[in-house]
């Protein structure tokens, strides 16, 4: 069973909110939050929240001051480094390792802080690599510079960056295949929706529960 709460935290870059789903005998948090054009509904998000709970991980969904503020467009990367780290003390209050993690933008924001905050590892779900049709724009040295075990979870036909297109590092991989930067998969996929899911739960729980 799992506990769900919510707090209010404030922040330098305004009030973010964390819902906690707590696990009975956690060893783990992954703190995760959302990218630039969604919030924490995000089905990914979702999943993991359902999910890892069950394999001992207390999972926190973040929601960035402007989203909580109900902006549409996220602010620069800075304001979102600086609002990150102003919810650390909270994600690391109980006192266990915390991953640190986020999808799209939330990736690239968890990256730049591990070694900064002391994350116990990174979570990068659909890390936009590059802006679509712009492969040239490569944030790799992001992904690269995350210093601390990282997990890339990427559609196979994500327009920010396919996984043949990852440069070569630590970090590990794993393909949801067919799946775009929310992890839709096409009708036609020979896996369904909920498979496509699976894959993204699947490796984190089996990644988180291999880390030490």
């Amino acid at each position: 069973m799992t506990k769900d709460t919510s707090e209010v935290i404030e922040t330098d870059a305004g009030t973010a909110r964390i819902t906690w789903h707590t696990a009975d005998r956690a060893r783990l948090v992954l703190a995760v939050s959302h990218g630039a054009g969604g919030g924490v509904e995000a089905r990914d998000l979702q999943a993991l929240a359902r999910v890892l709970p069950g394999h001992g991980v207390t999972v926190a969904l973040v929601e960035q001051p402007w989203r909580v503020a109900g902006k549409k467009l996220a602010p620069a990367p800075k304001t979102l480094d600086l609002g990150w780290r102003g919810l650390w003390p909270a994600l690391a209050g109980p006192g266990l390792p915390v991953i640190s993690g986020g999808r799209s933008a939330g990736a690239r924001v968890a990256c730049r802080t591990a070694v900064e905050l002391g994350a116990h590892a990174v979570l990068a779900l659909s890390f936009p690599l590059h802006p679509p049709g712009k492969p040239e724009k490569s944030r790799a040295e992001e992904l690269l510079g995350a210093g601390v075990p990282t997990l890339v979870v990427q559609g196979g036909n994500d327009p920010f960056g396919r996984p043949e297109e990852f440069p070569e590092g630590t970090y590990e991989l794993v393909e949801v295949p067919y799946g775009d930067h929310g992890f839709a998969v096409p009708k036609r996929a020979p896996l369904d929706q909920d498979q496509a899911v699976a894959v993204v739960t699947d490796g984190v729980v089996k990644w988180a529960g291999s880390l030490g």
